[in-house]
């Protein structure tokens, strides 16, 4: 096919071709209006490399160079222009450059009818193939900018809960982390069932919907998270998807300053440490202090536990039980024999009865603040511990 007269003189304009295509792709095309995001040079450049390339493809069969497709795909992905407007402006190109083919072939007598609508047919297969190459060059770019992201962004979370990071750049990790510079904050810890496993899936979705600013970083055991919660209302909002998540959870108390991230999540996974049962729920350290200082110290509330409730860890199980139960619900409502006996199923006398027996075992009176403070920490340990504990201290 003789189309090397149309070519030869259209390689000659190139330069006016590369400026053409560059102001219509401008005017086109939304993401390329952004002078910030694609510079007009840096546009015109691509126009006039990939005119080039298309016009010395014109009447040869394979062979075709994909080269400044692929450099295109792989710049506009890290220009972050989205992949549809990428493919909208190659199209663009195409279709403006075909159109001076036909100009200048039109000019042309020895350039038929026949000649062009063949020479149609393998130019748009070849914007086919190019289109291919841009698109797969872009989703090569994406996922390889994506992994460096999330390493980075993995790493500057890592930083925070390590406390590595400097005052002087505690606001550059803030914003490169999409994080408010000042708190409140709060630390989650969610055990995992299994290495590596995500036991918060499907979370982060949900903070983000409700627009509350976090980072989260998967270990072995636990994923931790740290959350911006600058009301109370997105406070609530954080507990009750965490409470959704069907996990075991730990949540800190609010703290003002990233500079504490390294306590938080502590207090974390002491309150995660500190949950009751097996099964899933949040328990956040300042709902239940004192259980958090027992789970800190497990050696030390051992100790109390033998000093203090030693006389009744050694009872029969029967009865061991049945003043534990009466303990806890005597403290859960307050020091109240009538509501504890609610509880319990019991008659009010009952329960005051036990709880002599206690004091008469441990020697201490409930009505002591100092005994009742006490009883109430070895309590928590004993249920740190599990009821077998009484069998193991005999």
């Amino acid at each position: 096919m003789n189309l090397s007269g149309v070519v030869s003189a259209l390689q000659t304009r190139l330069p006016e071709l590369g400026e053409l295509m560059a102001q219509r792709i401008r005017a086109d095309v939304d993401a390329y209006k952004d002078e910030s995001l694609i510079s007009f040079e840096s546009l015109r450049r691509s126009c006039t490399a990939n005119a080039e390339l298309l016009l010395d493809q014109f009447g040869h069969e394979g062979g075709q160079d994909p080269s400044p497709a692929r450099e295109t795909g792989h710049l506009r992905a890290e220009q972050g222009v989205p992949l549809a407007d990428t493919l909208h402006a190659y199209r663009i190109g195409f279709e403006l450059l075909w159109t001076e083919v036909l100009a200048e072939a039109r000019t042309r007598p020895e350039v038929t009818d026949a000649q062009l609508v063949s020479q149609s047919a393998q130019t748009w297969a070849l914007f086919g193939r190019y289109a291919e190459a841009v698109a797969a060059a872009y989703r090569e770019t994406t996922a390889d900018l994506t992994s460096r992201r999330q390493a980075r962004r993995s790493a500057l979370v890592e930083a925070l809960f390590t406390g590595v990071v400097t005052n002087q750049t505690l606001w550059e990790t803030a914003r490169e982390l999409g994080l408010p510079d000042r708190g409140p904050y709060v630390v989650a810890a969610a055990a995992a069932d299994a290495p590596g496993e995500e036991p918060l899936a499907g979370t982060e979705a949900a903070l983000r919907q409700a627009r509350i600013h976090f980072a989260w970083r998967l270990l072995p055991d636990q994923q931790i998270g740290l959350a911006a919660l600058p009301t109370a209302t997105a406070e609530r909002t954080c507990l009750r998807i965490l409470r959704r998540a069907g996990a075991r959870v730990g949540v800190s108390p609010c703290f003002p300053s990233l500079r504490d991230t390294p306590q938080a999540l502590r207090f974390a996974r002491l309150a995660l440490a500190g949950l009751q049962g097996t099964g899933p729920g949040v328990a956040r350290f300042d709902d239940n202090p004192l259980a958090m200082v027992v789970a800190a110290a497990p050696a030390e509330a051992a100790h109390l536990m033998e000093v203090v409730l030693r006389p009744v860890l050694v009872l029969p199980a029967a009865e061991r039980s049945r003043l534990l139960d009466t303990l806890e619900h005597w403290y859960a409502a307050a020091g109240s024999a009538a509501d504890a006996a609610r509880g319990l199923f019991v008659h009010p006398n009952t329960v005051r009865y036990r709880l002599r027996r206690v004091e008469e075992l441990t020697g201490r009176s409930l009505s002591d603040p100092r005994a009742a403070a006490d009883i109430g920490a070895a309590l928590l340990a004993v249920r740190r511990t599990g009821p077998s504990l009484g069998e193991d201290v005999q």
